[in-house]
């Protein structure tokens, strides 16, 4: 394995990201080169900024979110001549038509693979009527149910969630199911393989999906074939291709983890590293999980299942995965299990959000990498605090993506204005993504507060309705409060060129 050579896997890395590089650096050259020739003809030049200018009209008049269309239309109308043909080149390249069918067309043959005996929703809206119309919104309008018959455990960071993710692994019997967004060779996915192996000689049906972008850097082109010569099934994510393309918008940002659909985890914790604190990445890192144990661990195996069905074009018998026998388990609550696809429009992850930020009377409390968010998101939790609701967020210090996080702080002052309490995590990266209100529900998943989780990546995560992993929840977000370092206005006072920057870079949100 890549761990007995260090040195040749760098090398091999950096020879496919140079090539790579090489190609896309190609393409653009010859696209700007032919552009600028035509200029040499006023009216071919004349014509392109009209076909710029209809573009931008098209783009107006699209069902889509206006902060997207606001962002399309500045760069375009900003090079009038070269701003639609980019638009439509870059445009018929990705448009995944065939795969959004596809998936479509799996969803709905397995849509009743979903469906349980002991559906908890009746009882879990009368024990809980201030949560029924987000129960009612997931059961209504996705395919998941609300389940009772299931056992919560939260985990704070991720080494504590490994530690016992490796122990049920190696209790596995029948499958594991692996779909994450990083997997790196290292402690964390070294002990994990070794357990896969393992497994896999002992007869269990080991598969793993990994999205190959968030991968690009970590893994070497050829790791699914090694994986598959140790016996464990393997399939990339929308493979990464070096052409100009914006299907690389939607990658596979899941992290679930399920074994013999009995036990579920899913959270901000990839399979590397820095993820349980053996690596120093940005500082400090800071992340959650869950464990579902029961039967809300059924959901995701259906997800996965799901996912599976779409790149390998193989049906399954969602029936033979149906777990045997849980036994007795302690259950203290509902749990709702969901995940989030780009090609379906309906934006669950979103919409969860605004559901939790709407019923909130007491404290609404947020822990988010990213917080760029469209004007809906911005005014609902505005309007939260500004009736009387505790509302507070918290980002981290130290940014993975300078960029990102400089636009981020732009977003601080309206939400300080309204009320709203921000933190910024002093000792390191903080990037898990939970919400929690009122002690009784909370959500811990993949989606951050920013425009790719919301509407252009794959994503997933469980609702926790009065749970005891709901005051967990609680706990470590007052506990992590501590080392937080709280935002006032006068924080935000910039001069006018970091104004007028960050002013620019909030039109590009949608696209960063």
């Amino acid at each position: 394995m890549s761990r007995k050579n260090p040195l040749r896997r760098i090398r091999n890395l950096l020879n496919r990201r140079f090539f790579i590089a090489l190609l896309i650096l190609a393409q653009l050259t010859i696209i700007v080169l032919m552009l600028i020739r035509s200029l040499r003809l006023k009216w071919l030049g004349d014509l392109l900024t009209l076909f710029s200018i209809v573009t931008a009209l098209h783009l107006l008049m699209r069902n889509d979110k206006s902060a997207f269309k606001l962002s399309l239309v500045f760069l375009i109308l900003l090079f009038p001549v070269f701003g639609g043909a980019f638009y439509w080149i870059f445009h018929f390249q990705t448009t995944p038509v065939g795969y959004r069918r596809k998936l479509s067309r799996i969803e709905q043959e397995s849509v009743r693979a979903f469906a349980v005996k002991n559906d908890a929703y009746e009882e879990a809206c009368r024990a809980l009527p201030p949560c029924r119309k987000q129960m009612h919104y997931l059961k209504e309008n996705t395919p998941f149910p609300v389940y009772k018959n299931t056992d919560t455990r939260y985990f704070s960071n991720g080494a504590s969630m490994l530690s016992q993710m490796l122990d049920d692994l190696k209790q596995a019997k029948r499958y594991i199911f692996l779909e994450y967004f990083i997997i790196e060779d290292g402690l964390m996915w070294g002990a994990i393989l070794d357990v896969l192996r393992d497994r896999v000689e002992a007869g269990v049906d080991v598969r793993i999906i990994y999205d190959d972008l968030g991968c690009f850097m970590s893994l070497p082109s050829n790791y699914a074939q090694t994986l598959r010569s140790m016996g464990i099934k393997c399939e990339l994510f929308n493979r990464f291709h070096p052409l100009l393309t914006s299907t690389q918008n939607n990658r596979d940002h899941r992290k679930i983890c399920v074994v013999d659909g009995e036990i579920a985890y899913t959270g901000g914790v990839n399979l590397a590293d820095e993820y349980i604190g053996e690596r120093i990445k940005y500082g400090k890192w800071k992340d959650n999980a869950v464990r579902l144990c029961g039967d809300g661990a059924w959901s995701f195996t259906v997800i996965f299942l799901q996912t599976w069905s779409a790149l390998t074009l193989k049906t399954e018998d969602y029936e033979s995965y149906r777990p045997i026998n849980h036994g007795n388990l302690s259950s203290d609550g509902f749990v709702q299990p969901y995940s989030d696809s780009p090609m379906d429009k309906e934006n669950v992850g979103e919409h969860i959000y605004l559901r939790i930020i709407e019923q909130a009377q007491e404290y609404l409390y947020i822990t988010t990498p990213y917080l760029m968010a469209d004007d809906g998101m911005m005014s609902a939790l505005k309007l939260c605090a500004k009736s009387g609701v505790d509302v507070r967020i918290i980002t981290p210090e130290i940014p993975d993506k300078k960029a990102v996080h400089f636009t981020t702080r732009s977003y601080y002052r309206p939400l300080i204005r309204a009320g709203v309490k921000i933190y910024e995590y002093k000792d390191g990266f903080m990037h898990a993504k939970t919400f929690v209100s009122d002690d009784t529900v909370a959500t811990v998943g993949t989606v951050n507060l920013d425009f790719r989780s919301l509407y252009l990546h794959f994503e997933c995560g469980t609702c926790l309705y009065r749970t005891s992993s709901v005051m967990d929840v609680k706990r470590d977000y007052l506990e992590t409060l501590e080392g937080c370092r709280e935002i006032t206005e006068k924080d935000c006072k910039t001069n006018v060129f970091i104004s007028f920057l960050q002013s620019i870079c909030r039109i590009f949100a949608p696209l960063m």
